[in-house]
């Protein structure tokens, strides 16, 4: 039987429709349903090195390393992060390109550099596609980096917009540091109350944060130290702290759909350690991030041909170098076992307190010797060593009135206490490390990949192309249109 012209066109027709649907299947079979972007904030080859260098030397007490779980992913690349306007990038403007794809200038969050258009991120893209979203951080959860992915201000001080943001975001899980109650406008709600309202369960005791079951209820779950709206470092937690991997995994049993998710998490304070110079902090606080992939590590096995975990930094911090001049080839990765506190815990704990009970004429530095030698295990000081601490406690003494901020003042000291940090360079030089910043540098940074469309973070590419390559991944830009 002969067909007529007509149906032989629509009988192509509908050949043609069902290949492009089995293709659109196929591709979509392929396609990563949990998608996992890890984001060490200050993070590149320094910090990761040094971590693995320690964990090496404190298990075997010999020149060796052991590796970090992401060290270890099949996919590895090296990444660009400058800003649209500045070589040497910062955190709203280095999220916001792996959060959009796209350029931005220094401070401004999940914006263009004129600031007028909205850029979209993943993880709306993630939620358009009918997919649960979760932002996990260290830090204060309104802070630049978890913003650029729900956010869009002209600047990432607008802490209480960002929050309001947040809490009308539609994501399903937050979790990590709180908001910024102090930023609250007079006469406002805060943005904890801004939520409540809104139906979110506001979770932050421990206990509770661990018996948190699925029940479909947005969830903010946040934990706070004592210096800051953050997490403590690492090296400060107690038992009833909630720690980055532990907000990490519960994300995890709270997103886990037949839908897919998407979840950022980052480890933000090993940024703030970075700045401050010090080594023993951001090894812990790596240590910790580390854990956290972990957690993702554990789900990818159970689900290995849906997930996609990406572990990135979003720029270097501190100019942390593995070598240090006065111990020319010499490293003691060990020696920073002796720290048992971070600066931040020493500062509020001991400093602070010295500082308010001794008249500063009266002070002497012997007063704290023995806390330096039980919080950092920094012993029998060098006349060198003894000069430079005697000097940092003298400004420390003196107060903010008599410390110029002249050149030699700041590249000793920085913005932080002078004795404290002081006292974290040295231990870090005998450890043989060494610091050129108290802010960001612009080297690329290493990105980890493991799982669905792995292959693609191969190679050198530059920040904006993180957000291309998960949105491939995950098929987003199909998902999002069907849906």
């Amino acid at each position: 039987m002969k067909l007529a012209p007509n149906n032989f066109a629509r009988t192509g027709a509908i050949i043609v429709a069902l290949l492009c649907v089995m293709s659109i299947a196929t591709f979509a079979a392929d396609s990563a349903k949990y998608v996992f972007l890890f984001i060490g904030d200050g993070m590149a080859n320094p910090q990761i090195s040094a971590a693995e260098a320690y964990l090496g030397e404190v298990k075997t007490e010999e020149v060796d390393i052991e590796q970090l779980s992401f060290t270890q992913f099949p996919a590895q690349g090296m990444t660009t992060t400058y800003a649209a306007d500045r070589y040497i990038t910062g955190s709203a403007a280095s999220a916001t390109a792996m959060a959009s794809g796209q350029k931005t200038n220094i401070g401004v969050v999940g914006m263009d550099p004129g600031k007028t258009v909205k850029l979209t991120t993943l993880a709306e893209m993630a939620k358009e596609a009918g997919m649960k979203v979760g932002i996990v951080s260290s830090v204060d959860i309104d802070h630049a980096t978890p913003a650029a992915f729900y956010a869009h201000v002209p600047a990432r001080g607008q802490y209480y917009e960002i929050g309001l943001q947040m809490a009308n975001s539609g994501f399903d899980y937050f979790g990590g540091g709180r908001v910024r109650l102090s930023k609250t406008p007079e006469g406002k709600p805060t943005v904890l109350e801004v939520m409540e309202n809104k139906g979110w369960k506001l979770v932050e005791d421990r206990k509770e944060f661990l018996s948190l079951q699925k029940d479909g209820s947005q969830v903010y779950a946040y934990n706070y130290g004592f210096a800051s709206d953050a997490l403590k470092y690492a090296i400060d937690s107690e038992k009833d702290d909630i720690a980055l991997s532990e907000f990490t995994e519960k994300g995890i049993e709270l997103l886990d759909n037949p839908d897919g998710f998407f979840m950022m998490v980052e480890g933000g304070k090993i940024d703030w350690a970075g700045h401050a110079n010090d080594a023993g902090a951001n090894i812990r606080d790596t240590l910790e991030f580390d854990k956290a992939v972990s957690k993702a590590i554990e789900f990818y096995k159970e689900h290995p041909d849906e997930t996609l975990i990406v572990a990135t930094g979003d720029h270097e911090c501190g100019g942390l170098t593995l070598g240090f001049a006065g111990t020319s080839y010499k490293s003691a990765f060990k020696t920073l076992a002796n720290q048992k506190v971070s600066y931040e815990w020493f500062n509020e704990y001991v400093l602070d307190p010295y500082k308010e009970s001794v008249d500063p004429e009266e002070a002497k530095l012997d007063d704290l010797k023995d806390e330096i030698a039980e919080y950092f295990g920094l012993t029998d000081w060098s006349p060198r060593e003894a000069k430079l601490l005697q000097d940092a406690f003298a400004r420390t003494m003196a107060g903010d009135k008599e410390r110029p901020q002249d050149e030699f003042t700041w590249l000793l000291y920085g913005y932080y206490e002078p004795l404290t940090v002081t006292i974290t360079h040295l231990l870090n030089e005998r450890a043989g490390l060494a610091w050129t910043s108290y802010s960001h540098t612009g080297i690329p940074v290493p990105t980890f990949a493991r799982g669905v469309g792995q292959e693609l973070f191969n190679g050198y590419y530059d920040n904006t192309d993180i957000f291309h390559k998960i949105v491939e991944a995950a098929n987003l830009k199909t998902l999002v249109a069907m849906e």
